[in-house]
């Protein structure tokens, strides 16, 4: 475990790929950020990276079709996986989504941890659990991130983390749950430092 904090600011896009076969060489470490279309996946990599348009943002739910790399630091790397759960795209569509998604999560072995992005005012989705207990059976480390906590005020917002941490129990493994804010940064430091210390955990 590292206490450094790495500075995402320099961070890089790479490359859009359709499916793993398309993807940077499978080594170094790699950190994946799944969640429903729309829950703000694209806002909190340009958050956490302190850029405005490194990772397309659209209010339009499914808009990233592809797994988008992003390179913190050589071998160090930030994976934008396709959004999951978005009806209104063609079924055919969809099953190509999900089986990238899934594929990649299988089958990449730099994969050290995944980032889980839920809306905080609708947590813990069906697919949003299937993810879980498939990461939590692989032994994947889990930070959830319950996104948009702006929209909640202040007391609710505390009573749901503390609610949703309880229920993280049940999935076993290796799952942490913070509230988060693309708007107001707020779990930023929180966020900075469990990424911190999977990208470095090889370094040691």
């Amino acid at each position: 475990m590292t206490d450094a904090i790495l500075n995402f600011q320099p961070t890089v896009f790479v490359t859009s790929a359709a499916d793993i076969r398309q993807l940077p060489a499978d080594e170094g470490v790699e950190i994946a950020f799944a969640g429903r279309s729309n829950a703000g996946k694209s806002s909190a990599l340009n958050t956490l990276t302190r850029q405005r348009n490194l990772a397309r943002t659209s209010k339009t739910p499914g808009r990233t079709q592809l797994i988008n790399v992003f390179e913190v630091l050589p071998g160090k790397r930030l994976i934008d996986l396709p959004g999951y759960g978005y009806a209104k795209v063609p079924l055919a569509v969809k099953e190509k989504w999900n089986r990238a998604l899934s594929e990649y999560l299988q089958k990449r072995e730099s994969l050290r941890g995944l980032v889980l992005l839920m809306d905080i005012r609708h947590p813990y989705r069906d697919v949003d659990q299937e993810l879980l207990h498939w990461a939590t059976a692989s032994e994947i480390p889990v930070l959830i991130l319950l996104t948009k906590a702006d929209k909640l005020k202040p007391g609710v917002r505390k009573a749901t983390l503390l609610q949703a941490r309880e229920a993280a129990l049940v999935f076993g493994g290796d799952v942490a749950v913070e509230m988060f804010s693309s708007l107001n940064k707020l779990g930023l430091p929180q966020v900075e430092a469990k990424l911190s210390e999977w990208l470095m955990a090889d370094a040691e």
